[in-house]
């Protein structure tokens, strides 16, 4: 938890229990930071690293707050349900789940193969929709589900299809379940343009890249992880009570809605 985040009313999420999945990444790091300073209890998921989500936790406990660690591959319907019930014996059901796992793979269309689509599709778009359906079968099972999509969704790009695809579901898997499970379940979404993570570290490498994904914004950058945090918190949180089935854009004017 940042030392100089502080996070008041209807912000707070005391009693919360938020599950995070892909949270020793770069934006699940700062998710995770994000929502202990907000007061949740933090269950960091993550597909193999041990020592990413350990030391995460750790940090989080010697702040002041609580956290567990689950691991294993959000695309498998008995390892999420698995994931589910250690965080029910440990701290109880969850409250809060935030779909952030996901890949990002680059392939030519014409060169994309079958595997290539169906990999990215499962992180991106299945694992999504099979961690908030586990959600939503909790007994009395209530709360708020924050899915990452991308710019992506509405914009598309060379090389990035089956992303850009994966993504544009994810937009219309949370309108449908904001339909669906609401109004005990919030349904939310937020829309990133290019973050620098380690997700696309060697694609920011390429001036060209950062040209096309930045050029139509306002701000002309990358954002940082830090930067698409707090609005994800504030989708979670008590003070978007109202708002069901929408997606925020968090781009740098990439994107205006």
């Amino acid at each position: 938890m940042a030392s100089d985040t502080t996070v008041t009313g209807p912000f707070r999420l005391d009693g919360e229990i938020v599950l995070i999945t892909g949270a020793t990444g770069g934006l699940g790091s700062a998710l995770t930071r994000a929502f202990g300073a907000a007061g949740a209890t933090v269950v960091v998921h993550h597909l193999d690293d041990h020592d990413g989500a350990d030391a995460l936790v750790r940090e989080l406990r010697v702040a002041g707050g609580r956290a567990m660690s689950v691991g294993g591959d959000v695309t498998d319907e008995p390892t999420v349900d698995a994931i589910f019930s250690r965080i029910a014996e440990r701290l109880g059901p969850c409250t809060i789940l935030v779909n952030n796992a996901g890949m990002m793979d680059r392939h030519r269309f014409v060169e994309m193969t079958l595997s290539d689509w169906n990999r990215t599709i499962g992180a991106d778009l299945t694992g999504p929709m099979l961690m908030a359906q586990r959600f939503a079968r909790q007994p009395g099972a209530h709360g708020s589900i924050v899915n990452v999509s991308s710019q992506l969704a509405f914009k598309g790009a060379h090389d990035f299809v089956s992303y850009s695809a994966a993504k544009a579901g994810v937009i219309g898997l949370t309108r449908a379940l904001a339909r669906e499970l609401g109004p005990q379940i919030r349904v939310n979404a937020i829309a990133p343009g290019p973050v620098a993570t380690p997700l696309v570290a060697d694609l920011a490498q390429d001036p060209e890249w950062i040209r096309e994904r930045t050029g139509g914004s306002v701000t002309k950058e990358l954002a940082t992880a830090e930067d698409i945090a707090p609005t994800v918190v504030f989708l979670a949180a008590p003070a978007a009570r109202l708002m069901h089935g929408q997606t925020l854009h968090v781009n740098g004017g990439g994107v205006m809605a």
